[in-house]
């Protein structure tokens, strides 16, 4: 199963004739092509799956999904922390 996490497009530029771009998921900065999503600017938040931009999303959805992941993590740490108190 994947995960699919929005990352920024902070710079965009062409590598061996195909449009390509730096996201930057949480300080990471990988690199993306944007073949499948010409439309795509810097600022914007995409979808990357196997290194292809797949979609663009939204600021809004995008801080959405952030917060979804975000309170994910505060429930796995509270279940982390019940678990030590009963053990």
């Amino acid at each position: 199963m994947c995960l699919a996490v929005p990352g920024k497009v902070i710079e965009i530029h062409q590598q061996d004739d195909l449009p390509m771009a730096k996201v930057e998921y949480g300080g990471i900065v990988k690199e993306a092509c944007l073949a499948y999503t010409p439309e795509v600017q810097v600022g914007d938040y995409v979808i990357v799956h196997v290194g292809f931009a797949l979609s663009r999303v939204d600021e809004a959805e995008a801080q959405e999904i952030f917060s979804y992941l975000e309170q994910i993590g505060q429930a796995g740490e509270d279940e982390s922390r019940e678990s030590r108190v009963e053990s």
